[in-house]
């Protein structure tokens, strides 16, 4: 029984219907869950029309003369609809390969009910359609209900004018003027795509730089190339209230100042689903802000109920969460099954210029907790890089001082989401610098950037 169909959900009843069983799954939402339908999925849509209008960017620099980005025009509502048609054909797609695998769908809901038997879990569910509420016994129940926007008593979404990220495909237009609250991955990542559309954008981060849980030089490199572009950011800065003023929005901040635009974008983090699932009643642990305690094959304190993806709060990333749900039907199956490891786990942030990590971070370095040599090249000394005009980004790699096997890395680029594969790969592999030096790349390419880092590195291990 798996109750949330997104990424944790789904991949899990893909992983149990292989292995023969009798597979259940619960969503409220569609096959993919929020992730497919609202978060990830429509964001990343979104981010996609927006890069197509960077494209236009500095032509004249290669030769090519056009009028220029203030000749290019962003039409809101076919770039919303775009983003609703592909989440919905997503989650189509996701729908048939589980009808096709066997699994039985249930729009609805569900909650834990009683321990029937000590070894039988009867969960109740609420379908949408039908005769009402009905028990299923099952012997393994995955809780995999994700998180929803946060909403701040003092800046309530409307959906009009103050609103979650979930609502701004619904807008008839495009803002004049967006000010996003907020300026962690999510907040980064929509106030960069709103400017690429021409968009004037001010965000308003409460530390002293964007994505303050990021790599330190790529998110100020990131927010370096935002001021470049005209975005007005507003570093320790926090918003007390959001309200609606007309057509417009008025911001105040916790020093009094007062700011103003046509929209706001609350991007202030999420919270887990699990309220309404009986999980207090039923005796499984829950830890501070509601996330579910799992350990590192997706395990509860109650034998038999597994916790996977944003409702655990273990790392917010669907490609964690799709992982977390496999791990826990491999070894509530029987199959064999390696723990969670985290430290394998490539993120990206998907602003223009992309950010992307794997691996040890530089405060881990800079702290003691990790011994590591380390190297950052600039991209602009890259010869691809020159020819595509890329004057923003660097490659970092972290790797141990004795051995050398490379334990991290950052790419700050355009598509850092794929340059990161290769450092994903030595981190996973427990490859050397040696290695990665020794392996031939493509000239002219971004990757050599890799190599190169990869060679310095082990010249310093040499002398």
């Amino acid at each position: 029984m798996i109750i949330g169909g997104g990424p944790a959900g789904y991949e899990a009843a893909l992983v149990a219907a292989q292995l023969d069983a009798d597979v259940t799954v619960v969503e409220a939402d569609g096959a993919g869950g929020a992730c497919v339908l609202h978060d990830c999925v429509p964001s990343k849509t979104f981010i996609a029309s927006s890069d197509v209008v960077t494209n236009y960017r500095d032509t004249e620099e290669f030769g090519i003369h056009s009028d220029g980005l203030e000749a290019i025009t962003v039409d809101g509502p076919a770039v919303h609809s775009r983003v609703k048609r592909l989440a919905l054909a997503q989650s189509g797609d996701i729908h048939a390969k589980l009808v096709k695998a066997g699994v039985t769908l249930v729009k609805g809901t569900a909650r834990l009910g009683e321990d029937t038997l000590g070894h039988t879990h009867r969960v109740r569910v609420r379908p949408d359609e039908g005769d009402g509420e009905y028990a299923i016994d099952a012997g393994t129940v995955l809780i995999a209900t994700g998180a929803t926007p946060r909403r701040l008593p003092t800046a309530v979404p409307d959906g009009e004018r103050i609103l979650t990220w979930r609502q701004v495909y619904d807008l008839p237009k495009l803002p004049e003027h967006l000010i996003v609250i907020g300026s962690g991955v999510t907040g980064a990542e929509f106030a960069s795509a709103y400017l690429a559309m021409g968009i004037p954008v001010t965000l308003v981060s409460s530390r002293d730089r964007v994505m303050p849980h990021e790599d330190a030089d790529a998110a100020m490199a990131i927010e370096r190339v935002f001021r470049a572009r005209g975005m007005t950011i507003l570093n320790n800065s926090r918003a007390d209230a959001v309200k609606r003023i007309g057509d417009g929005v008025e911001v105040t901040l916790a020093d009094g100042r007062v700011v103003t635009g046509s929209h706001a974008l609350m991007a202030v983090g999420s919270i887990p689903n699990t309220a309404d699932l009986g999980l207090t009643e039923y005796g499984v642990a829950v830890g501070p802000g509601g996330y579910v305690t799992v350990d590192r094959v997706s395990r509860t304190n109650v034998p038999g109920v597994y916790a996977a993806g944003d409702c655990t709060g273990v790392l917010p990333l669907a490609s964690v969460a799709a992982m977390q749900g496999r791990i826990a039907m491999w070894h509530a199956l029987g199959e064999a099954v390696a723990p969670l490891r985290l430290r394998t786990v490539a993120a990206n942030v998907f602003t223009d210029p992309e950010l992307a990590t794997v691996g040890v971070s530089q405060a881990d370095v800079d702290s003691g907790k990790v011994p590591a040599r380390q190297v950052m090249l600039p991209l602009a000394g890259n010869a691809r890089a020159k020819m595509a005009g890329l004057d923003d980004g660097f490659v970092k790699l972290f790797c141990r001082p004795a051995s050398g096997i490379v334990v991290g890395g950052v790419v700050v680029a355009p598509r850092a989401s794929e340059l990161i594969m290769p450092i994903t790969m030595a981190v996973e592999n427990h490859m050397t610098v040696n290695q990665l030096a020794h392996t031939i790349t493509i000239y002219p390419s971004l990757t050599g950037s890799l190599a190169e880092a990869a060679r310095q590195l082990m010249q310093h291990e040499l002398e």
